[in-house]
């Protein structure tokens, strides 16, 4: 069989923020409007880097970021359903795993110390320190392969944001859609996809290989 490697989302993938984040940074448009329609789920999957080049002033900005690190300090980060449950299976059953994520660096830090476990279940954590151009680019995916020393036309990508979705599929990887922070008739129109799940809970390591057979990717 092939080597196969599984490629995480963070937010509305393994832990649930997205409707945290969400709130923020609709008070944040509220306060500093931008003219986006939906502002705050068109942003899903950018880095901040990124999402400050939407703001006009260098104070702007620094006082978003001051005050999303206020808000990240206080945050809890819980696991989404089926997230750790899959996790360990993909290390019962030996494939690599890794996240790849639009957050920083000081965020992951917070999220490690609130979820300690997870650290140890993923072989490798692509950051946004780490790439120099966000979603959709593919460029964290493409890193997120080359860390667990997996080709991407072999690897499994998660994703809830269609930034994310769009990343996945221009890396080359399977992508699987989670209807956790979009709706699922949203992503079936508007996102390509090989399978869309509403929850990592009951989704496992034969469904992988189930899906990587329906599309002869096995």
């Amino acid at each position: 069989m092939k080597r196969f490697g599984a490629l995480f989302d963070l937010d509305g993938v393994l832990v649930d923020t997205e409707s945290i984040y969400t709130r923020f940074w609709s008070e944040t448009d509220r306060l500093y409007p931008t003219g986006i329609d939906d502002y705050a789920r068109y942003i899903k999957g950018m880095t901040l880097t990124k999402i400050l080049n939407y703001y006009s002033t260098p104070e702007i900005r620094e006082e978003i970021v001051r005050r999303l690190n206020e808000f990240q300090a206080g945050m809890e980060y819980p696991m989404m359903a089926g997230a750790m449950e899959l996790l360990e299976e993909l290390r019962r059953r030996d494939i690599p795993a890794a996240i790849v994520t639009s957050s920083d660096s000081l965020k992951m830090n917070r999220l490690v110390s609130h979820q300690p476990q997870l650290r140890d279940m993923v072989d490798h954590i692509i950051d946004a320190s780490k790439v120099t151009r966000s979603k959709p680019d593919p460029q964290g995916y493409l890193l997120g392969a080359e860390a667990i020393g997996v080709d991407p036309e072999n690897c499994f990508v998660f994703e809830d944001s269609f930034q994310g979705l769009a990343a996945g599929r221009s890396s080359g990887a399977m992508v699987i859609a989670l209807a956790t922070t979009f709706p699922r008739k949203r992503i079936e129109k508007e996102a390509d996809a090989d399978i869309i799940i509403d929850s990592l809970a009951g989704f496992g390591v034969d469904d992988m290989i189930a899906l990587a057979r329906s599309i002869s990717r096995l």
